[in-house]
């Protein structure tokens, strides 16, 4: 569960995909993401080359492609998925949202409609801005946030919401989401 700190309507979300993951393969020791029926047909496709299996137990035993990558476990799974870090992208799901109903607080005549942006169990794109895991900078300083955070984003990039309220972390610089540092009041 991450908390939600833009003023988009969501409170707490939960990750369920890191898209930082998604990339070429590359030779040697890259692992490669398949699924387990992925990885059957592959082992299929490995142990007969041809389009069909030998006739007889007396043909030579059939040898894998030259160019053929070995088989790999995926390298992460619904249980132990890998830990985004701060300015990395994720799709989230909407656990609960906040409410901006008259009662919510002093003068408040916002319906809650027009007020939230998005609804519980809303599927949105959000960077982590902050992440409770220690992290290591060039420099040497290591920073430690008391929770996880993010901020909903839309499919070009942009916030849904118009402030932040927290502190967001300065890495946020190098992965270029500049719009989000320049939402929040402070970054560190």
């Amino acid at each position: 569960m991450v908390n939600c700190i833009d003023n988009s309507g969501a409170a707490i979300v939960e990750c369920v995909k890191v898209l930082r993951m998604k990339r070429h393969a590359k030779v040697g020791t890259q692992r490669l993401l398949f699924s387990p029926h992925q990885q059957q047909q592959r082992s299929t496709l490995h142990a007969f080359p041809s389009a069909s299996p030998p006739a007889s137990p007396k043909a030579a035993p059939a040898q894998p492609r030259p160019y053929s990558l070995p088989l790999a476990p995926p390298s992460h799974t619904q249980a132990n998925a890998p830990n985004p870090t701060t300015g990395d992208r994720i799709i989230v799901v909407v656990q609960k949202q906040r409410s901006f109903g008259p009662e919510s607080g002093p003068g408040g005549s916002v319906s809650i409609s027009a007020a939230n942006k998005v609804r519980r169990g809303d599927i949105r794109h959000a960077v982590v801005v902050r992440t409770a895991k220690k992290t290591q900078r060039p420099d040497g300083s290591v920073v430690k946030f008391d929770d996880n955070a993010c901020v909903l984003i839309n499919k070009g990039g942009e916030p849904i919401g118009s402030r932040l309220n927290g502190i967001v972390g300065s890495e946020l610089r190098d992965k270029q989401w500049s719009k989000i540092l320049s939402l929040a009041p402070m970054h560190l």
